[in-house]
C-alpha cells in the first residue's frame, strides 16, 4: 500500500466564517480553489474546507500545527482577536503547546519543538 498525499477535510457549519478564519486569522496559504471549497497548505499536508456541516466539532479530534516560535505566534493570534483556550506552556513530554479553537470549536494545538527535544535529534546510529 502506498499513500502519496494527505488532506484533512472539514465541513464547517458556516463555510465563509471558517474560510476567513483559516485564511485571514491563521494565514494559511491557498493551495487550490474549486467551486464549493478551498484547499490550504498545512505543513506536510493539506486542509480542505468544503461543503457545510451541521454538527459540533468532536472533542476527540484536534489539528496539530508546529510553529517556530510559540510565544510570537500566540501574540500574533491575540493581536488578531483570537482567544487561546490554553496559554503557551511546557508539557511533561517536552513540547511547548498552546490551544485554540476554530469557529466550529475544533481544537487546534500549536506546538513548538525545543531544540533539545528527541523529535529534533537524529536517532540513527553513527556511520
Amino acid at each position: 500500500m502506498e499513500f502519496l498525499s494527505s488532506r484533512l477535510i472539514l465541513r464547517p457549519r458556516d463555510p465563509e466564517r471558517s474560510l476567513a478564519f483559516y485564511r485571514d486569522v491563521l494565514g494559511l496559504a491557498v493551495y487550490r480553489e474549486f467551486p464549493g471549497g478551498v484547499v490550504f497548505f498545512l505543513g506536510g499536508g493539506f486542509l480542505e474546507i468544503s461543503g457545510q456541516g451541521a454538527g459540533e466539532a468532536s472533542p476527540d479530534m484536534a489539528v496539530w500545527l508546529q510553529v517556530r516560535d510559540l510565544a510570537a505566534t500566540a501574540a500574533e493570534l491575540a493581536a488578531n482577536g483570537v482567544t487561546l483556550l490554553r496559554e503557551p506552556r511546557q508539557e511533561p513530554w517536552g513540547l511547548r503547546e498552546a490551544w485554540l479553537a476554530d469557529p466550529d470549536g475544533l481544537r487546534i494545538v500549536l506546538v513548538e519543538v525545543p531544540a533539545d527535544h528527541p523529535i529534533r535529534r537524529d536517532s540513527r546510529e553513527p556511520a
